[in-house]
């Protein structure tokens, strides 16, 4: 039976800020740009997940996409939307740096226990329309 891979996205906002409190501000600057901003910025996030698996005989879903974006927001974007990544996020762990790459892995972990019928293939993380991350679960 052919494997289907299905993809919901969804939008959040959330604000971050990248630094090495060992660094010196200079350095800082220099590898994170205006990402070490000591007033913070954000960002408007886009997330894709996909799932794959094969469509149900009766549904023909993979997985009921409305269940998916539910299951999004309970675990994902209820935390972040709105919030300081470095602050506000229960699962980024205090000193890790809020990167897109680093938030595809925590979004994963957050997400992949919960998907049923099928599995997670993908996390993918638009932080601007130029940079994205994506994590396959390795």
């Amino acid at each position: 039976m052919a494997t289907v891979y299905l993809t919901r996205r969804v939008r959040f906002n959330a604000a971050h800020k990248l630094w090495v409190d060992k660094w010196t501000e200079e350095k800082n600057i220099a590898v994170f740009g205006k990402c070490a901003n000591k007033n913070w910025h954000g960002h408007n996030y886009e997330l894709f997940v996909t799932v794959k698996g094969q469509p149900d005989p009766d549904t023909g879903f993979v997985m009921d996409a409305k269940k998916l974006r539910d299951l999004i927001k309970q675990t994902i974007t209820s935390k972040t939307d709105h919030s300081n990544l470095n602050l506000d996020v229960d699962f980024v762990p205090k000193g890790m740096q809020p990167t897109t790459e680093n938030m595809v892995i925590l979004f994963w972990q957050q997400l992949e226990p919960h998907i049923e019928g099928c599995q997670l293939h993908s996390i993918r993380l638009h932080e601007t329309e130029n940079i994205f991350a994506e994590y396959l679960g390795e």
